[in-house]
């Protein structure tokens, strides 16, 4: 391990460090009387509550998840596709991308609850699914359409010399120019996937399962300290998936970060 990486390690480490030793004195002098629990309260209620409880609510909520980052990312990727075969379609596909990020969730929710109802117990909820697709939609579909078009215009004149086709000419060369740019959308897509599920499940009738009512529950019973743990490990799982794709990134465009491909 070089110098660099060992350095940023202990930066991490230390920020991790002066990071929770804030919210311990905080805690305890000047946010006291405000229902703001100290670390170890957080880890007490984790252990009380059992590592059954958290596995059970976030393997629903991770699984939304992943169902509606794979329909919006596999929806961007297609559609960025048709805008660079089809280029008369991009106004429109450019338009339905900025719609569905300017529609605020919290309003969108209810309506699409309505429409697609209830989940059954134990099943993921139709309503995070949606809305986990939609809060990746938009970062996908930009990315990627900026990723295709910064091909080599040169490389996309050989396949065409060579009497490659249009398809061809995206399959071999604007495909691999524009996989740094969507791998770095789908780190971002991947926490945004995560929040997406949650506020479906917050605003999804019906949904009894899942770390959106775990989080109503501890509110309503003023469980702070389990309402904390929820939280930070939202937080953990959130990083772990921006972490995944960037490790993806390293392993399968390595020439973007400098290293041989």
């Amino acid at each position: 391990m070089d110098q660099s990486r060992t350095r940023s390690l202990l930066l991490g480490a230390g920020g991790l460090v002066g990071v929770v030793a804030l919210w311990w004195l905080l805690a305890l002098t000047l946010l006291s009387g405000h229902h703001v629990p100290t670390p170890v309260e957080v880890v007490r209620a984790f252990r009380e509550d059992g590592w059954e409880f958290y596995s059970d609510q976030f393997g629903v909520t991770v699984r939304e998840a992943v169902q509606g980052f794979l329909v919006g990312t596999v929806s961007a990727i297609v559609l960025s596709a048709v805008v660079l075969l089809l280029p008369v379609a991009e106004a429109v596909v450019m338009q339905v991308a900025v719609i569905t990020y300017c529609i605020p969730v919290v309003a969108i929710a209810p309506v699409l609850s309505i429409v697609i109802g209830a989940p059954e117990a134990g099943e993921p909820s139709g309503t995070a699914v949606a809305l986990a697709a939609l809060s990746v939609f938009f970062t996908t579909v930009v990315g990627s359409v900026l990723g295709f078009r910064s091909a080599d215009r040169t490389s996309l004149d050989v396949v065409q010399v060579y009497g490659g086709s249009r398809w061809q000419q995206l399959r071999k060369v604007q495909l691999v120019a524009a996989l740094p740019a969507i791998v770095g959308a789908l780190q971002i897509a991947a926490p945004a996937a995560f929040l997406g599920a949650i506020l479906g499940e917050f605003s999804g009738g019906g949904v009894e399962q899942g770390v959106g009512p775990a989080l109503v529950q501890a509110q309503t019973t003023l469980n702070e300290g389990t309402a904390w743990a929820i939280g930070l490990a939202c937080a953990l799982v959130a990083g772990i998936g921006y972490a995944a794709f960037g490790l993806v990134g390293r392993l399968v465009t390595p020439w973007s970060k400098g290293a041989p491909g």
